[in-house]
């Protein structure tokens, strides 16, 4: 479960049928720890292929999906930028781009003229990052997201008759799928306090109705939910979501619990948790900061917290916990971090970094061996997100963060508990096992350093919801007991 993954290969699979009959669509022998990946357009007159190097930029190729002995031909060029196609209208594109464009827009692409002079804007690059872009019903409906809440509008293929759809409030909202013909789309909209409720969207008329929404055995209006601004280390101001108990008295002593991730361009934006009601039903605090790395502000935030300057992302995380304690949401004594997977790394980089500042941190599934995981499956996919320690230059600055190497010997650290399951083949569990033991050989003092394992699990995704109630007991066990924080009920 740990060996590099290469030769990516694409098939086509025909449901009903075994899998060694199914048919090798593309190769590429010369690289082969390259990745890809295919789409098909609705009226199955083309397949998209994508091809990229890391978890980062990638090359958009095409062909008539009926050519089978037709080679893919290149559409955009390289592995900087990223380039997908939304639509094709007849025999041209319709595709979202970040070339020179950070937030992103939407070009007309036509194939016999395939020169940036050929291309044509239909949705021109914003302040906001344009995130997505579905059709349904003969419309684009484009995904915004304005300081990392969703806004969605309405537009016909040639990017006119712009028309913002009213969501119910602020939050995440995803959907607009549908086919050509359909007058009638669905989307999804959840946040903080909200599980998610489905909307029906009639394209026409442009209304929305309530469609369904889960009984719920909790008052959403019993919840403070808001949005604070604060400085990082060098002057950026980060947005972070705030989430308590209306009511809640602020004078320092609450229990708060910190998360983040920080990191390839993935953004962070509101969304509801079941057991996260244990921590607000007592006292407590849910920060949530955006922080540089990922994509909430486009391209630019991505690469302000990546490679060389992946620091910046601790500092900002840093500059979080500190906010909290100055306004007195909360005190070192009641504050926890958690994160996974790359948040698993930040939280190492930051407990090492700052022991004195926290109480508890959660690294789950954590890159915390910054200097050997692109060894490791699909480790290699990472190195253009953090570089690598193949490279003299790069090895200097992974050296001075990676979590493993920064533990010191007779070092009080926060109480710890590492999470990680034995069948990860994403971030492989010796992660996990090498800071654990460093950890607990480097740790002084009486707080607890814990690695916990789970058994016949991966990563995270497609954990059974009883693995899930397991893990996440142990934690907010573990949370309020070492935030001497005691538990007075939890309502349902």
């Amino acid at each position: 479960f740990s060996d590099a993954n290469r030769f990516h290969t694409v098939y086509y699979h025909k449901l009903g049928t075994r899998q060694e009959q199914d048919v090798k669509v593309y190769e590429n022998l010369n690289e082969p720890l390259m990745n890809h990946g295919v789409s098909v357009t609705e009226d199955g007159q083309y397949l998209i292929l994508y091809a990229s190097k890391g978890t980062s930029g990638y090359e958009t190729s095409f062909r008539p999906v009926q050519k089978k002995g037709d080679q893919f031909k290149v559409m955009f060029k390289g592995f900087e930028d990223e380039s997908s196609v939304i639509a094709n209208i007849g025999n041209k594109f319709l595709v979202l781009t970040n070339i020179k464009t950070p937030n992103n827009k939407v070009i007309l692409f036509d194939p016999a003229h395939p020169e940036e002079s050929g291309w044509k804007t239909i949705i021109p690059e914003s302040k906001n990052l344009l995130s997505s872009v579905s059709t349904g019903g003969k419309k684009l409906f484009a995904s915004y997201l304005e300081n990392a809440t969703s806004k969605i509008y309405q537009f016909d293929y040639d990017g006119s008759n712009k028309h913002e759809i009213v969501l119910p409030g602020l939050g995440s909202a995803g959907g607009f799928d549908g086919k050509e013909e359909d007058p009638t789309l669905f989307y999804l909209f959840t946040s903080f306090t909200d599980p998610g409720s489905i909307y029906e969207y009639q394209v026409s008329s442009k209304e929305s109705k309530l469609f369904f929404q889960p009984e719920l055995k909790f008052n959403p209006q019993d919840y403070e939910q808001k949005q604070v601004w604060y400085k990082s280390k060098d002057g950026t101001s980060i947005p972070m979501f705030l989430v308590y108990k209306k009511g809640t008295v602020l004078n320092g002593n609450n229990p708060c619990y910190l998360y983040a991730y920080g990191g390839f361009n993935i953004s962070l934006t509101p969304s509801f948790s079941a057991s996260r009601l244990v921590l607000l039903e007592n006292g407590g605090i849910y920060a949530m900061p955006n922080l540089r790395g990922g994509g909430e502000f486009g391209e630019d935030w991505h690469k302000a917290g990546m490679l060389e300057k992946k620091q910046n992302v601790f500092d900002d995380f840093i500059a979080a916990a500190e906010y909290l304690i100055a306004e007195k949401y909360t005190k070192p004594d009641k504050l926890a971090i958690s994160g996974g997977s790359n948040g698993g790394l930040l939280v190492g980089a930051c407990m090492t970094q700052r022991p004195d500042l926290f109480a508890v941190a959660f690294p789950a599934v954590g890159v915390l061996d910054m200097l050997r995981y692109h060894k490791f499956t699909i480790g290699h996919a990472w190195a253009v997100e953090y570089g690598s320690s193949d490279h003299p230059e790069q090895f200097e600055y992974l050296k001075k963060y990676s979590p493993l190497h920064n533990l010191r010997a007779g070092t009080r650290y926060p109480s710890t508990m590492i999470t990680t399951a034995d069948h990860d083949d994403r971030v492989v569990p010796a992660h996990s096992f090498k800071f654990a033991a460093a950890l607990q050989q480097a740790h002084k003092g009486d707080n607890p350093t814990l690695i916990r394992i789970e058994t016949d699990a991966g990563h995270g995704a497609g954990k059974p919801t009883s693995k899930i109630i397991e893990e996440q007991t142990d934690i907010w066990s573990f949370f309020f007991y070492n935030t001497n924080s005691p538990v007075k009920y939890v309502k349902g």
